[in-house]
Parts: structure tokens; sequence; C-alpha cells
């Protein structure tokens, strides 16, 4: 009897364990799945020179932006150049320099940036971007670029025929610009700080409260809404950046999101996630495909007949229907089911798409479908 209890309370053991284990290979970090509000990146842009190319530079016949932009730079270095002056540049290019500025960035830091052609320039690998400013939405100048551009294609040409491998009117300057001034951030003002979840629901956000009131003292945090959690922070920036630090690394479990369906209908992609189900429906499919064929037969008269020669074209049309098969779909199928039974039906992605647009309007399927 002994013996019996000894094994249940270390089956039980064991049986916790691995509830433990499960639920914690699907917990996140809080960090992963919300930010603090007003801790955000900010886009940067420049319009530059980039100078050096191999005679793959703009055409200034079809860019005149490019000369008048080169004419003002050598104005501003003291260089003049007479009124009426036809420049025939080869080497220059107009682009345009773009950067995502992170948040807390201080003066002096280095960061990349992405350089763009917005001419005819027909390649910018193996040139050099002068200083270009960087400019936020509110016009002020919070960066500088400048550097040699890194191309990650190839290309050449001779005799008419031409080879591209890549995309080569674009590229990137690794540290390319430089920080000039910070942009202020708004945490640490207020008595609060607010949590902003990536995607919105209710449960998650009351979990992510509970979570950090367990942790703190009961109050500290409380949702505002399916997205916003607000949690009260020390005073000081000491103590706040401490307290951050200790809440962005606790573990949440989120609940499941919505279930949802997304067609590209432009690709044929088609994704789905876990939570969709169906009702009880059958799903039939039939491939239809057509295929018409072209072959021309040359007709070669003798030597001294005087005839001509005529191309004759012998067309073909040929009609293959696929065999249609009847699946059906039991109550709450999973999505494993689903695709099973999809796949054994022979459906592509193009033909799934009609399906499950199929299944929306009969009221089959229980998920959202999106068509983007």
């Amino acid at each position: 009897m002994r013996r019996t209890t000894q094994m249940c309370v270390w089956m039980f053991c064991v049986l916790s364990l691995c509830v433990c284990a499960m639920s914690l290979a699907h917990a996140e970090r809080i960090k992963d799945i919300a930010t603090v509000a007003g801790v955000r990146s900010n886009q940067l842009v420049g319009y530059g020179i980039v100078v050096g190319l191999d005679g793959t530079g703009d055409q200034t016949t079809q860019a005149p932006f490019t000369t008048q932009s080169l004419i003002n730079m050598l104005g501003n270095m003291g260089v003049s150049i007479p009124p009426g002056t036809s420049l025939q540049l080869k080497n220059v290019a107009a682009v345009m320099v773009t950067m995502l500025l992170p948040p807390f960035a201080q003066p002096g830091q280095q960061f990349d940036v992405t350089v763009s052609s917005m001419a005819n320039a027909k390649s910018i690998k193996g040139g050099t971007l002068l200083m270009t400013p960087l400019k936020g939405a509110d016009g002020q100048v919070y960066a500088v670029a400048q550097g040699s551009i890194i191309v990650g294609g190839a290309g050449g040409q001779a005799g008419g025929a031409s080879v591209v491998v890549n995309h080569l009117s674009a590229g990137r300057i690794p540290a390319g610009a430089s920080v000039e001034r910070a942009v202020p951030m708004q945490v640490g003002q207020e008595d609060t700080i607010t949590y902003e979840l990536s995607a919105s629901d209710f449960g998650t956000a009351q979990r992510v409260a509970d979570v950090i009131n367990q942790a703190n003292v009961a109050g500290t945090a409380w949702p505002v809404d399916g997205r916003r959690i607000q949690v009260r922070a020390p005073a000081t920036a000491y103590e706040r950046v401490a307290f951050l630090g200790r809440i962005e690394n606790l573990e949440v479990t989120p609940l499941a999101g919505a279930a949802r369906v997304i067609v590209n209908s432009r690709t044929g992609s088609v994704v789905m996630n876990q939570a969709v189900t169906l009702q009880e429906c059958a799903v039939a499919h039939g491939n239809l495909s057509v295929s018409v064929s072209a072959n021309p037969q040359v007709s070669q008269p003798n030597a001294l007949s005087g005839g001509q020669t005529t191309v004759t074209e012998n067309g073909s049309v040929d009609i293959k229907q696929g065999g249609g098969g009847l699946v059906r779909f039991p109550v709450g199928a999973n999505l494993a089911d689903i695709v099973k039974a999809l796949n054994s039906v022979g459906a592509n992605p193009l033909d799934l798409i009609n399906i499950l647009q199929a299944m929306k309007a009969a009221g089959a399927l229980r998920a959202e479908l999106e068509v983007i």
C-alpha cells in the first residue's frame, strides 16, 4: 500500500512538471509582446549625390536636377561654373537616403543607411555618397550620412546582351550615418507608464497586469483596454530604469488570437492560424485545364519550280477534366485536418482561395477571412 502511494505521488509530480514545462514553453516575455508607449523609432530621409560611378550614372539630359544639384554643391565649395555650360556627367547620380533612427539614439552614434537611385542611373555600385543631411518629419536634421555604397548585385553587357543579378539601383552603407541630434522620449516624466500590446486582446492585457501585480505590489498595474496596460512606476529615473528592466523580462502566456485566414490574391499565398475550425461541410474539387498549341509547318518548293515558301499553322486544342472528389469535413476540424483534407483533393494555392471563400459564404468557416 505504501509503495502504491509513493508511485501515485511520483506520477503526480511528473505530470505537474510536464504541465509546468508546457506552460513555460508557451510563455513569452512582456518585452516580446508589448512595448512602452512613447519609445519608438523615427524615419529619416535626405536627398544626396553619389559620385565615382563607372559610367553608370544619370543621363543629365533626362535628369536635369542631377546637374543642378552638382552645380549648387560646387558653388558652395567655391567653384563657379559659367552660365550656359553643358555638363555631360556619367559618374554622378541623384539618390534618396533613408534611415531608421532607433529610440534613445545619442549624438555620435552610427547607424546603417539605405541609398536608392531616383533617376535613370544604371547602377550605383562602387559609388560614394557625399555628405547628406537626414531630416525627420519636423524638418529638423537628426543625422548626416556619407560613405561608400555596398550593392549586393552584379551586372554586365556586351553586344546588345545584358545580364543583371539582383538589384543595382539601391544599396546600403554600414554605419554610414552619424547622429547629430537626439530625439527626446517621454519615458520617465510621468507617474505612470503605459505598455501597448502588439496585438489587441482583453484577456492577454489582463494577464499582463496580473503578472506585474504578482511580481510587485498589488495595484501596480491595471488594464486600460484591450491593448494598453497602465503601470505605476518609481519617481526617479534610476529606479524607473531598473523597474522597467524587471518588468519587461516577466513571462506571460498570451491567449490565442482570433481565428483568421489571410489570403493574398496576387501571389496565391494562404496563411491560417491554429484557431481556425470548421463546421461540418463537404467540398468537391475538380481541375479543368485547356491547352492550345500551334505547330508551324514550312512548305519548301523545289529549286526550279518557281513556287514560294509558305508557313502553315496547325493548331490543336486539348481539354482535360480532372477527377473531382467529395471530401467531408467533420465538425470542429482543426488546422491539421483542414490541410490534410484540402491536400487530398489536389487543391493548389489559387484553388484554395476559392474553396475558402466558398466555405465562408456557406457559413462553414469559423474564422475571419481577410483578402489582401
